[in-house]
Formats: structure tokens, sequence, C-alpha cells
């Protein structure tokens, strides 16, 4: 009897084990939480970084920080929730045939038979809505922004049909809160954001083609494309110039925005910047394309390097 088969009634393949949707969520609940990939948090946490990164260093820049930046944070957070499903919903609606002849992939609700295509939809028009709401509580250039970011959430799901470079798609779409953190407290653009969006994009160049590493027979047999088979055996080459252009940027971004603090401040925000770059080298060094549940681990474990600068970031505004 393969894994799959040995999944409890629903679940889908590549979700964490034990997670919440699939014990203690209502059971008609489930199908649409595993749609908007609540089963697999990564995703939100990935989203939602960004925003992060870039409003501690909006706050570091202007020098000031208040209630409302708390409000910017959660709301952020809950905006990345949203429409990290509300974007999945939309991949998996245009995917659905694609994902039923990949092994890892035809488990997820649509290919599965637990949702239709048109009760999907619905449930993406829903979750778009909230997130709206919550922008709406932005200044008018945040709210423009996030608007004009459904132009690469539409786009990506096509992207592998189209370009071996998909992934450059999903970093445009993933890391727009790195623009929209900065303008939601400062009300306007500034270097520092544009060169962590940028950083971001080759953040999710290297993570996501560790994880387009795992479908990469499936993908071959379907035609789909990605880094992951662009690259094949030269991977880690490409690999170390995403992870040296993502410390590059992201290093640039912190001194840009703490330039006129103090020299500590400067010295820690960096030190955020240099501690993720180690973390990330230390998935380089246990990077193996043919361990699949590797892989995913690894994948999983950018969660920890992004919130890294997180940390750091804060302490710097504190000082």
């Amino acid at each position: 009897m393969s894994a799959e088969n040995q999944l409890p009634e629903g679940t889908v393949a590549d979700a964490v084990k034990d997670n919440w949707v699939d014990t203690i969520a209502p059971r008609w609940t489930r199908p649409y939480l595993r749609l908007s990939r609540a089963d697999r948090p990564i995703g939100t946490w990935l989203l939602l970084l960004p925003c992060w990164w870039s409003l501690a260093l909006a706050c570091m820049q202007t020098g000031n920080a208040g209630w409302f930046d708390l409000w910017i944070a959660l709301g952020c957070a809950m905006g990345a929730f949203l429409m990290r499903g509300a974007g999945c919903t939309w991949n998996d609606i245009t995917d659905r045939k694609i994902d039923a002849q990949v092994a890892r992939t035809r488990s997820r609700p649509i290919p599965s038979g637990q949702v239709s295509t048109k009760q999907a939809a619905v449930w993406m028009a829903v979750q778009s809505l909230i997130s709206l709401g919550i922008l709406l509580t932005f200044n008018s250039y945040t709210i423009a922004l996030g608007v004009l970011s459904l132009a690469p959430v539409a786009i990506y799901p096509f992207a592998k049909r189209f370009t071996w470079w998909p992934q450059v798609f999903l970093g445009i779409a993933f890391n727009w809160g790195a623009l929209v953190g900065w303008t939601a407290h400062t009300g306007s653009l500034g270097w520092p954001a544009v060169l962590l969006y940028l950083g971001g994009i080759a953040w999710t160049l290297f993570y996501d083609t560790i994880y387009a590493h795992q479908d990469t027979e499936d993908d071959a047999l379907i035609g789909v494309k990605s880094t992951a088979r662009l690259f094949g055996d030269a991977t880690p080459k490409w690999l170390r110039l995403f992870m040296a252009l993502t410390m590059i940027l992201l290093g640039s971004a912190a001194i840009f925005a703490t330039i006129d603090r103090s020299l500590l401040s400067l010295i820690v925000a960096f030190c955020g910047v240099w501690a993720m770059g180690w973390h990330l080298m230390w998935q380089m060094a246990r990077f193996d394309p043919e361990n699949g549940d590797g892989l995913l681990r690894l994948f999983r474990s950018n969660r920890d390097a992004g919130l890294i600068p997180v940390l750091f970031f804060a302490c710097a505004l504190l000082l």
C-alpha cells in the first residue's frame, strides 16, 4: 500500500503531521482550510516576514513607532494568512489538472474531489474580500499597492507553463509585503523597501528552487517548468548565487534604513542579516536533491531563517 493511500481521509500528502486542520477544525471546514494551506503554514510565514522586515526598518528610519504600527504588524499577519489562502485557492483552481498528475499534489482538495471548482472560487472571493477590509484601514498609497499586488498573484500559476523561471514570479508576488509594510508606516516608498523587495525575491529563488526539486520527475513528465529542472546538477552553484544576492540586498537595506541612527543600531540590524546568511549556508550544507523529505524540511526551515532579521531589527529599533 502506498504512503498516499495510508493518509487519513482528506489529508493532503505534504501537510504538517497532526496539524490543527486535520485534528480539531470542524469537519465541514477542512477542505476549505486545506485549499488555503492552513495545514501547511510555512507559506503564510514566507508571505508575512518581508512585511515585518520592512515595517521594522521603516520605524528605524523615521525614528518613531506607535500603536498604529502594532496594528500594521497584526493586519499584515491576518492579510498574509488570508491572501496566501486566496492565492493558493486560485493556484489550485488553475492547476487542478496538473495537480491530479503529480504524486505530491493529487491529494489536494480539488483533484481529490473534496471541493468543486465553483466552491473553491467562492471561497477565494470570501478570503479576498476580508483581506480588502483590512487593507482599507491603511493609507491610500498602501491600498493602491495592495490592489496592484493582485496582478502578480493572478499571473503566477501560469508562469510554469511559459518560463523556466516561475520562481521569479512567485518572488514578485510573495515579497510584495516588503513594499506594503514600509508604505503603511511612512506613506511612501523608499530605497530600503525596494532593496528588501529585491532581496526577498532572491531569497524566494533560493528556497523555492529547493522546494521544486521534490517534483522534478513528475514535472518533466507533464512538461511543467521550474528552476529546479533548469539548473539540474548545477543547482548548488545557483543556490549560492541566490544566497549571496539575498545577503547583499538585505544588508544594503538595513544599512540605508539605519544610517542616521546609532552605530550600535546599524550593527545589530546588519548582524540580523548576517545571521540569516548563516542559516542559508546551513541549508546549503544539507541540500540533497534526492531526499524529498529533507528538501521539505529545508524549505520549511526558512520560517526560522526569515524570523532572524525580524528579531534583530526589533532589537535595533529599541537601541
